[in-house]
């Protein structure tokens, strides 16, 4: 009895502690419940000269939003026995360790962990390619781009040591570009089938190991990466970025550029100092009110010195965007969402156009930005503009969660409701028009 209390007693206290340390953006993404990138081995033939077997390896981002940018994914394992790769097409090993046991065929790697990167295209023959390589190792979010949302490659692994079946690498990591990815075991899955002759024949390859690797915020960032000021044409305040938001600056207020942790060790952690720290600055202007409709202007600025950002994206959560009209400057979707109660917008940038978010320029004082204004459709048994109504609930950028101000901060009509104002220039203006028709 006294065993089965302290076992109860263990599991809860384990619970408790996992609830503690686990925020919501870590644990589960209500705005993408199902996002994770799989890695699925595909045996499609075996060898028996040099013994081994030919797989094709794919990497497919399932995120609605996150995306693999550059210098790209790395997917490293330790192979179970005595393997090594003959030969491989659409990437490379990273390194091709100790093979001077061989003394003709010399394998491509002979490293017991291997590290596996993605070619880019100039480098790769027509005949070293296969079907999704060569993009340097980036992923696009399954939303945006879902033909650029994966990639694969074939390895050629030699040296089974005469076992009649072969074992699935184990301890499987994923860089992306760097940490913050956690994969669990390869296991055995149902045979991924192909289709022959026009769809009519089903064609399954000879064996299948699939895993599963999702993404932890808190892996990747000690801390926050962009943050969010919040405006309004009602009110001539500006509601800025949190003091801190990102980490704090320098006691010398007089530099201008600063180091992000204090660690020179990469040129991206340097930014432009500012009182917020963060390289990500999103701004949220409510512009214009109309009697159907209401405008907002949307603004991200990058204070990196040397880190442009291709292929952008930014993620917002507002009640307000099931009713979007129009966005004018970038490119737009709504996402499916569980248990939000509010919409979910994912913008983009424009091709040629303002798909790249540059740097701030430091000889120029120029910080680099992008900007779209949405027209949006009123409801009116929800629309108001009181209590921050008209403000987001919740922005990402880059499947990053931004800071938001507290809301005690947020710019609130300076007299009365909307719908008092409204009214009252209603008013006004039919006083104006009969004293007008009187004259």
């Amino acid at each position: 009895m006294a065993t089965t209390l302290f076992r109860v007693w263990s599991f809860a206290l384990k619970s408790v502690i996992f609830l503690a340390i686990c925020s919501i953006s870590d644990c589960y993404d209500p705005m993408d419940p199902n996002g994770n990138i799989t890695v699925v081995f595909d045996i499609l033939q075996w060898t028996t000269n040099p013994d081994g077997y030919l797989a094709r390896v794919t990497i497919k981002n399932h995120y609605q939003y996150r995306h693999v940018d550059k210098p790209g994914w790395s997917l490293g394992w330790t192979w179970a026995n005595r393997e090594v790769i003959w030969s491989m097409r659409g990437a490379f090993a990273t390194d091709m360790g100790n093979c001077s046991e061989f003394k003709s065929q010399i394998p491509h790697s002979c490293k017991k962990d291997p590290v596996i990167a993605d070619l880019m295209l100039d480098q790769a023959s027509p005949d070293n390619m296969t079907d999704g390589c060569c993009r340097g190792g980036t992923l696009y979010p399954s939303a945006i781009d879902p033909s650029k949302s994966f990639s694969t490659f074939e390895v050629q692994v030699g040296r089974l040591d005469g076992s009649n079946s072969a074992r699935a690498p184990v301890n499987l990591t994923l860089m992306a570009p760097g940490p913050g990815y956690s994969c669990g075991p390869l296991l055995d899955s149902d045979p991924t089938i192909s289709s022959d002759i026009g769809g009519r024949r089903h064609v399954p390859v000879f064996r299948t190991w699939k895993t599963a690797c999702t993404y932890s915020s808190f892996l990747t960032n000690k801390t926050p990466m962009c943050c969010v000021s919040l405006s309004t044409f009602y009110n001539h305040a500006i509601t800025p970025c949190s003091n801190c938001s990102c980490g704090c600056r320098n006691a010398d207020k007089s530099t201008d550029l600063c180091i992000r942790g204090g660690d020179l060790s990469s040129t991206s952690d340097i930014v432009k100092c500012t009182d917020h720290m963060c390289p990500i600055r999103v701004h949220w202007h409510i512009k214009n009110n109309y009697e159907d409709h209401w405008r907002v202007k949307l603004t991200v600025s990058n204070y990196n010195i040397k880190r442009n950002y291709s292929d952008w994206n930014v993620l917002v959560q507002h009640p307000g965007l099931k009713n979007l009209a129009k966005t004018f400057s970038f490119n737009t979707t709504l996402l499916p969402a569980v248990g939000l109660g509010d919409e979910v917008a994912l913008f983009w940038g424009l091709k040629y156009y303002n798909e790249e978010l540059l740097n701030f320029d430091s000889d120029k004082d120029q910080i680099g930005s992008v900007s779209t204004e949405m027209l949006l459709k009123k409801d009116f048994d929800s629309f108001t503009l009181r209590s921050g109504w008209a403000l987001p609930r919740r922005i990402y950028f880059n499947g990053e969660s931004c800071q938001m101000p507290p809301p005690d901060d947020f710019p609130m009509l300076p007299n009365g409701s909307s719908k008092q104002k409204s009214c009252h220039f209603l008013v006004l203006s039919l006083i104006i028009l009969a004293f007008k028709m009187l004259l």
